[in-house]
């Protein structure tokens, strides 16, 4: 059998029929209920992909000891989780969500953080397949699978923590990059998560998420790395933050398309930072 080659980060749903059913492949659905309505709304759930297999960040394949959402869990409950879902070391992964691109990006950096790098996420997601007239099937109707032999490799610098984003503020080799709305990062609308201080980190960035797509899809390279190169020079290392984690990677997967390399995502965001605290908040 010859290896998959399997584009990355972006596979086109035209790829993806035409290599489904392929031994390597294994087709994830990572959707997340978005949090506010900016995100899209989400194609049905009777239907999907066929074969597809249910990645759930949101509260299986994350942190179980915290109070913070779907943070990124240990590379032994990752190792597990996956293996029970029959990938191996082997397998070329395809992540779809049922919005667009919105959720899927999430589980794409959790995989590459724990070193798997065949990996992708499918350009426009269950929406596009479905516009494209691709087969479906109904949800439910896949076929049990063995344990795969997967084996975390984790990459600890694509994810970091709040001390490192304090560091990175004041360090002018960094940018703190924000996904949230600009009415969130402003302060001037209300947080969609209780207790939330309103406002954004002093000197980081705002990058609404929805600035690097365009119905549903991934802008084309050259105009992302416009939209990175207006925010900050190409040399400066990004971090992203956003509400919970997840649209954050939708700005890795814009970076990396757009060739930038020194990459990471701040896994607590703004559902840790603006919690009642010391860690220094400002609006407007």
């Amino acid at each position: 059998m010859n290896p998959l080659e399997l584009p990355r980060p972006l596979v086109s749903v035209s790829w993806l029929a035409e290599h489904l059913g392929h031994p390597q492949l294994v087709v994830l659905d990572a959707s997340l209920k978005p949090a506010t309505a900016s995100a899209g709304a989400s194609t049905g759930n009777a239907l999907h992909v066929p074969g597809t297999r249910l990645f759930d960040f949101d509260k299986r394949i994350c942190d179980q000891t915290t109070s913070l959402p779907h943070m990124m869990p240990s590379p032994e409950l990752f190792e597990r989780e996956v293996r029970a879902l029959g990938i191996r070391r082997d397998s070329r992964i395809v992540i779809y969500d049922r919005v667009g691109v919105y959720a899927s990006p999430r589980a794409w950096w959790m995989f590459k953080a724990m070193g798997h790098e065949h990996v992708a996420v499918l350009d426009g997601g269950l929406p596009a397949w479905v516009e494209a007239k691709h087969p479906c099937a109904p949800v439910g109707s896949a076929t049990p699978v063995e344990p795969g032999d997967f084996s975390a490799a984790p990459r600890p610098g694509l994810f970091c923590d709040a001390e490192q984003v304090a560091a990175a503020l004041s360090d002018n080799g960094y940018a703190v990059l924000d996904a949230r709305s600009e009415g969130r990062f402003l302060g001037r609308e209300p947080e969609p998560r209780a207790g939330l201080r309103p406002g954004h980190m002093p000197r980081a960035l705002n990058l609404p998420f929805n600035a690097v797509l365009a119905n549903g899809r991934m802008r084309d390279a050259e105009e992302l790395a416009v939209l990175f190169d207006a925010k900050a020079a190409p040399q400066r290392k990004l971090i992203f933050s956003c509400g919970s984690g997840v649209t954050a990677c939708i700005l890795a997967l814009a970076a990396v398309q757009a060739g930038r390399r020194e990459l990471a995502v701040y896994d607590g965001s703004w559902s840790e930072w603006g919690l009642p605290s010391s860690r220094p908040v400002v609006t407007g």
